[in-house]
């Protein structure tokens, strides 16, 4: 079963994604900030991480850089997910590991199809 790691502050977009993942067989994990994000990287190491950019504590941008420079994680898939949607947000976030990123509004459906896709060429 794959794992996948949902981090974001907002409690809506968390229920909908994680139900959705679940549905769709993943062991999923939740993290309300980057900090939490880190500690459960510890311990579960996910396939994939779906990582907003704005969060308290520790910020999606922040999160990312640690994890790439954790020799357990660097080939762990990153999708941010985020309402930061200018070019310069989504190079930063691109130059910094991401496999992907997406910009909220989103449709469940393209981020379902997008996770699988970068799931599918491991």
């Amino acid at each position: 079963m794959k794992k996948i790691l949902i981090v974001d502050d907002e409690p809506n977009i968390v229920m909908s994604l994680e139900y959705t993942f679940k549905k769709n067989n993943f062991e999923v994990f939740i993290a309300r900030d980057g900090q939490e994000a880190l500690d459960i990287v510890k311990t579960n190491y996910p396939d994939m991480i779906i990582l907003d950019v704005m969060m308290p504590m520790v910020d999606g941008y922040a999160t990312i850089e640690q994890i790439k420079k954790d020799d357990n994680l660097k080939h762990t898939k990153v999708i941010f997910l985020s309402a930061k949607n200018k070019e310069s947000d989504i190079e930063k976030g691109m130059a910094l590991g991401a496999d992907a990123y997406l910009t909220k509004p989103f449709s469940i459906k393209k981020v379902v199809d997008q996770v699988m896709e970068l799931l599918s060429k491991e």
